[in-house]
């Protein structure tokens, strides 16, 4: 365990110079949400080295492994923010940032897109900890850690396309929310997926041997990002945002889908 305190270390390093260039960027383009996007690749690039880090000799197949999913994952998260950052409006988190801090906006996201480093460097973990905690070949649990995670990217993409269509339909009015396929099982099918895709890091780390006991701590991974989405950073600001903007159809919405996990939908 002692010899993952390098590459995690340069991991956090390489995080918190990567959302200070994002906050140079989003300062000058004024476009906050390319903050997600830079948090997004940066997380996904260092993962990606920490698994690869030399430890014991070149990197083996599960490393090669663990530093592929952090890529596929990272890819398309990143890609798809960015895409949305060029053509959109602001991310309404961060209009309303800019909103209620005023005059010290620039200074405390400074602040706050350190904060983020900091939880990108805790996710840096599992993956960490699923590249190097287990030895032997590949097996039966790489391939369930790995579909379980290329299963989450692939319903997270379809959740981001299905409310983008949503979205670019010119019958939407602005009063209207999103209700349709995947909406209609959660109100946040996106944010459940890209949950679900970190319970797949305890699966490649925990060594069912008991070896090496510290891959458990994989499951911070799930724990804090669940902890982050519906309480801090995803869900609340933005379920926020459409019950100023939208009350009435969102009240309705609410009342019938469920905020996180799935459920078949209601009549």
């Amino acid at each position: 365990m002692i010899a993952l305190l390098a590459p995690w270390g340069l991991a956090a390093l390489f995080l918190s110079a990567t959302m200070a260039a994002a906050w140079g960027v989003q300062r000058a383009t004024g476009q906050g949400g390319w903050a997600d996007v830079f948090w997004s690749f940066g997380l996904c690039a260092a993962g990606a080295g920490a698994a690869l880090y030399p430890i014991d000799g070149a990197p083996d197949g599960r490393q090669w492994l663990a530093a592929g999913l952090a890529a596929l994952w990272g890819v398309r998260l990143g890609s798809h923010i960015a895409g949305r950052s060029l053509s959109g409006p602001e991310d309404a988190r961060y209009a309303r940032l800019r909103e209620d801090w005023g005059p010290a906006f620039q200074r405390r996201l400074f602040a706050f897109l350190q904060l983020q480093a900091g939880a990108a460097a805790v996710l840096v973990l599992p993956m960490l900890l699923a590249a190097h905690n287990r030895i032997g070949s590949l097996g039966l649990q790489d391939a369930l850690g790995a579909g379980l995670l290329v299963a989450a990217v692939i319903g997270a993409g379809i959740a981001d396309r299905q409310l983008a269509a949503f979205r670019a339909d010119p019958k939407t009015t602005r009063d209207q929310v999103m209700d349709r396929g995947l909406w209609a099982w959660s109100r946040h099918p996106n944010y459940f997926f890209e949950w679900l895709g970190w319970c797949a890091w305890p699966v490649l780390a925990i060594d069912l041997g008991f070896d090496r006991p510290w891959g458990w701590l994989a499951l911070v991974g799930p724990a804090y990002m669940f902890w982050l989405l519906t309480r801090v950073s995803g869900i609340p600001p933005l379920e926020e945002h459409m019950r100023r903007s939208r009350p009435e159809a969102f009240a309705r919405y609410a009342a019938r889908v469920p905020v996180f996990f799935p459920r078949p939908p209601r009549a």
